[in-house]
């Protein structure tokens, strides 16, 4: 049997049997060049380009407001980190092959126009449609010339991260349905020649003599990321609920179990801070931003987690609002908004995303990203691992399955994200100028002072709460517990005994 009959007569043929009218195969190697395949200094290219997305995602993913679209962005965050992962894996298999090596410049030209955009509809435009099609063509055209027993590692990596950004492509057009809109005439114009500068991404660019190599995508430009990150349902709650569950917290199964609906919803919240995060962590290691990614993307996980759970109870939006972390910040706002406007503070606060989209936020400084990540790491989730262990128990107890398995999959994801922070603490100390000498301490310290305040709080509140019915307030707080039980009752709602009061 001849060798094209072999290859015909097996499940699936690796090498053309005979020739083909394709275009000629490609040669990563020339007769000058050494053990070094040309393909290295283009992989590094490439993976500037799939770095650049990430921070460009980061950079405008605080302004997409709807909860699943931010949902899907916070996973492209980790998606990318993904693609970044394996060019530079493969990178780093090959002789000579440095991951960190210098690229030219035009790359970070082209990073930056397409950061620099007129909206956010603009910007989504630029990195999900002008700027993944030229890489998706770009990895297609090398997968095809390429020799596919020869290259088969570099080949399989780049069908890998064109299925993830086909993926992304997809939620685009989806979006791009529901937001009409068309790209600034300029704004095409420019990424579209700086695409065309940069050859289409079908060749590495040579670095020239004087050029120190492209910088991060963003850090030469004088663009702020959104102080707030952006919302389209009521970011108050109809009545104020929260004093009562830090209340009943220690006694009640039930306030627990509503507490955690709405503690992991509000965790949606930290992965649009995180992303301020990456984006001004730029000096930091790339492992850092790989780290802080799979972070990102648990805690908006979370987030999907509690409001689905709510959701299960009846419980959405328009009752609760989606309030941030930085509700103080949020109301200085629109408290200025309404005096300066000659309106009501509930004026501003239903027409909020007037006032609170256009505020840029200053860059975070290294300090701040060093104290960002102890206050997550070492004081919030390290401070709450008890009380969750105690929730997962209770809800199993209590028969509520579906809330002990939210709690489980966060008391994973979390005993990770302490690990990150140990692991990270003194690198970001000795770049930012902190002492972390002694800060497994000092989050001993700051979480007992947290837990002091927060049960102060609870005696103080618990004397001035209503229960009266016909509060409008106790009413709603009650209400909201009464729906849950009739879901879902929990067998052991009047024999749980005493747990450990609110961390914070």
């Amino acid at each position: 049997m001849g060798q094209a009959q072999r290859y015909s007569a097996g499940v699936s043929t690796l090498v053309a049997e005979v020739p083909t009218a394709s275009a000629p195969r490609r040669l990563v190697i020339t007769n000058e060049s050494k053990q070094k395949p040309l393909i290295v200094d283009l992989l590094n290219d490439w993976q500037y380009l799939e770095k650049g997305t990430h921070r460009l995602i980061c950079a405008w993913g605080r302004e997409i407001a709807p909860w699943f679209d931010k949902s899907t962005i916070h996973r492209h965050v980790w998606d990318q980190a993904e693609c970044v992962r394996r060019l530079r894996e493969r990178v780093a298999q090959f002789p000579g092959g440095k991951p960190d090596a210098p690229v030219s410049s035009r790359l970070e030209q082209l990073a930056n126009t397409v950061l620099l955009a007129p909206s956010l509809d603009d910007a989504l435009d630029g990195i999900y449609e002008m700027l993944l099609k030229a890489l998706l063509t770009a990895y297609g055209e090398y997968s095809s010339r390429a020799h596919p027993v020869h290259d088969a590692p570099t080949i399989a990596l780049l069908h890998e991260i064109n299925q993830i950004k086909s993926q992304q492509f997809l939620w685009y057009r989806d979006y791009r349905r529901r937001h009409v809109h068309a790209t600034d005439r300029a704004y095409r114009e420019a990424v579209e020649s700086q695409i065309a500068a940069c050859g289409h991404f079908h060749s590495a660019l040579a670095l020239a003599q004087n050029d120190a190599g492209a910088q991060p995508a963003g850090v030469a430009t004088p663009f702020k990321l959104a102080k707030f990150s952006a919302r389209d349902v009521p970011i108050r709650s109809k009545y104020e609920f929260g004093e009562y569950l830090r209340v009943d917290f220690p006694t009640s199964v039930e306030a627990r179990r509503l507490f955690w609906g709405f503690g992991y919803m509000m965790e949606k919240n930290l992965p649009d801070d995180q992303l301020c995060w990456i984006y001004d962590g730029h000096f930091m290691p790339w492992e850092w931003h790989h780290d802080i990614s799979r972070h990102l993307w648990d805690e908006s996980r979370h987030g999907d987690s509690g409001y689905s759970r709510l959701r299960d109870f009846g419980i959405d939006f328009d009752e609760i609002g989606f309030p941030g972390y930085d509700s103080a910040e949020r109301l200085k706002v629109l408290q200025a908004a309404a005096k300066e406007h000659g309106i009501s503070l509930d004026e501003a606060f239903r027409d909020y995303a007037k006032y609170l989209n256009p505020v840029r936020a200053e860059h975070l400084t290294r300090a701040q990203i060093y104290e960002n990540v102890f206050m997550i790491g070492l004081v919030a989730e390290t401070g709450h691992f008890i009380v969750k262990q105690e929730g997962y128990a209770d809800f199993k107890e209590g028969r509520d399955l579906e809330s002990a398995e939210m709690m489980l999959f966060d008391i994973i994801d979390e005993t990770a994200h302490v690990q990150y922070a140990h692991k990270w603490l003194p690198l970001l100390g000795e770049l930012c100028g902190v002492d972390n000498s002694n800060y497994r301490e000092r989050g001993a310290k700051v979480r007992e002072e947290y837990q002091n305040q927060g049960n102060a709080r609870a005696a103080e509140m618990a004397k001035k709460l209503s229960r009266t019915p016909g509060d409008p307030a106790f009413d709603f707080y009650s209400s909201l517990l009464e729906r849950i039980r009739r879901v879902k009752p929990l067998a052991n709602a009047a024999t749980c005994p005493p747990r450990s009061p609110k961390p914070m």
